[in-house]
């Protein structure tokens, strides 16, 4: 598996501000050189799966963590997560939803299908950037998943 192949990091964000926040602070903690950014759940989807224009990737070269919002253009970030978790190939990745929503029922759900971690978006930017920096180094460099 070559170096330049590896994903650490899966960011699925339609919002161009959220993405450049999130992408700050994983660049603060030198962690901003192995993502991936998709931008609706069907790109998701396929990049996940290696299926579409990333039909030449391998599934081994999966991400570490996949940040997810809810609320995604195309097919939403709940059944994007439901797929994950329900595909044996893809259900120990771990999943954090990053989303504006405090929506009980999206809480409620979310972990119902399996998400590792429900993070709501903190509204002012040096909150934002922490909780970014935070969940990047806990689950690119503590978290210790199972062996493929």
């Amino acid at each position: 598996m070559s170096e330049t192949n590896i994903v650490e990091i899966l960011i699925v964000e339609d919002s161009p501000e959220d993405l450049e926040l999130t992408l700050r602070g994983l660049r603060k903690v030198n962690l901003g050189n192995h993502i991936q950014v998709v931008r609706d759940g069907v790109e998701a989807l396929e990049f996940i799966f290696c299926e579409g224009a990333y039909a030449d990737r391998k599934m081994e070269c999966g991400p570490k963590v996949i940040l997810l919002d809810l609320k995604l253009p195309k097919v939403d970030g709940l059944e994007v997560l439901q797929r994950i978790k329900a595909d044996v190939r893809t259900r120990s990745i771990p999943v954090v939803v990053l989303t504006s929503s405090k929506e009980q029922t999206d809480v409620v759900e979310s972990y119902d299908l399996g998400v590792n971690s429900y993070i709501v978006k903190p509204v002012n930017f040096e909150g934002f950037v922490k909780a970014v920096q935070d969940l990047g180094m806990y689950w690119v460099l503590l978290n210790q998943p199972p062996k493929n």
